[in-house]
């Protein structure tokens, strides 16, 4: 019988927008719709009323690059997937919307770009290859490899609720750790790594999504999530964006063990409703919150007593009424080991193998930043050197 949580080649899909962004979180965005044939009275209304350019199928762009599909629409602009004429090649362009602040992003977001693919011209370090930039009518846009599918579609399509087997787990930690390793070496914090963030190709290698720059801190942030910074849950190291402490190189670490855990087990890490209540489950993984952490929050506050005992927010069932318990007594509640094993029945050395991802995941998830393992001492775990 076959292995449920082998993985299988990706084969080329066909995606419509409701189902794959390439470049972008799902957002409340206007309907960028593609057109039909161009018709030749409708050629100087390029633009809709948001700035997205309007697509036509079969029209070339830049002299080369004719389209075929539409992939999807973010924040930043539309994307579509073109045949490039003179390479015979697939390609995905991203058009970036017809506004100064918009062209402005995404000449920033070229900057990142050719920053990373400059630092790595043998392509070593998974993260998404930029090909060219042009302007059409009036629209910047960037030209990138084509990948089929996030990894969340992935694991959706070949693991399921059951996540992906450790052979496949390990190979997306390698790549992951050496994007991670590029993007320090450029000075750059991704901040927003999640399966929805990372692309892969037909070969399964990952590759990062890089777009959306929405931020300039003391460190260029590329990141690719709606206009509001840090929306509740949907960055995986909420504790430096809802207490406001500046975050580096281990956020990053971090939203990489949360992502592993999923794609090994299929299953959300940290599946928390609010911000207060992924402080909650932070503690059942990894315990108390450490007294200096706490005090050098901006806005501990809200979340924690002036004895750094978190405050645990909830809607009482009677009542229907906020409550606030204070946590001052708290122990780790959950056993990892178990909950990567699961249902499954390995052998010793499958047992052996999952030890050594908790080992790796567990130095990759301390919540003091300055104290997780660095990116390099990661690769060197001996979770990488296991067969």
């Amino acid at each position: 019988m076959e292995d449920p949580k082998l993985t299988a080649p990706v084969k080329q899909i066909t995606k419509s927008k409701t189902e794959f962004d390439m470049f972008a979180d799902d957002a409340d965005l206007p309907q960028v719709m593609i057109g039909h044939q161009a018709n030749d009275t409708l050629r100087d209304n390029w633009d809709d009323a948001e700035g997205y350019y309007r697509v036509r199928i079969g029209e070339v762009l830049d002299g080369r690059y004719r389209v075929f599909g539409y992939t999807g629409a973010g924040v930043f602009g539309n994307v579509v997937r073109c045949t490039d004429q003179n390479r015979n090649d697939i390609v995905a362009i991203k058009i970036i919307r017809n506004n100064e602040i918009m062209r402005k992003t995404g000449l920033r977001e070229l900057e990142v770009l050719r920053k990373l693919n400059e630092a790595d011209r043998e392509d070593r370090f998974h993260c998404l290859q930029l090909y060219r930039t042009f302007n059409h009518h009036n629209h910047l846009c960037l030209c990138f490899e084509n990948l089929s599918m996030n990894l969340r579609e992935l694991l959706k399509k070949y693991g399921n609720n059951i996540g992906l087997h450790m052979k496949a787990v390990r190979s997306y930690a390698h790549q992951l750790l050496m994007a991670l390793r590029l993007l320090k070496k450029c000075g750059l914090v991704h901040a927003d790594i999640k399966p929805d963030n990372i692309l892969v190709s037909y070969v399964t290698s990952v590759q990062q999504d890089m777009f959306e720059i929405k931020r300039l801190p003391h460190i260029l942030s590329p990141v690719s999530f709606s206009p509001i910074l840090f929306l509740l849950i949907l960055v995986q190291d909420v504790f430096f964006s809802v207490l406001g402490i500046q975050h580096d190189y281990g956020i990053d670490l971090w939203s990489i063990a949360v992502t592993l855990f999923e794609v090994y087990t299929g299953k959300i890490m940290f599946p928390g409703k609010s911000n207060n209540h992924m402080l909650k489950l932070f503690t059942e993984v990894k315990g108390k919150y450490p007294n200096k952490l706490v005090r050098r929050a901006q806005f501990r506050d809200q979340h924690f007593d002036a004895n750094c005992n978190l405050l645990y927010h909830e809607i009482d069932k009677v009542t229907q009424r906020d409550k606030v318990t204070v946590l001052s007594n708290i122990r780790i509640s959950r056993n990892l080991e178990l909950e990567l094993i699961g249902e499954q029945d390995l052998d010793r050395d499958g047992i052996s193998q999952v030890q050594s991802f908790r080992s790796l995941l567990e130095q990759m998830l301390v919540l003091e930043p300055t104290k997780r393992i660095t990116c390099g001492e990661a690769i060197k775990h001996p979770f990488f050197s296991m067969k």
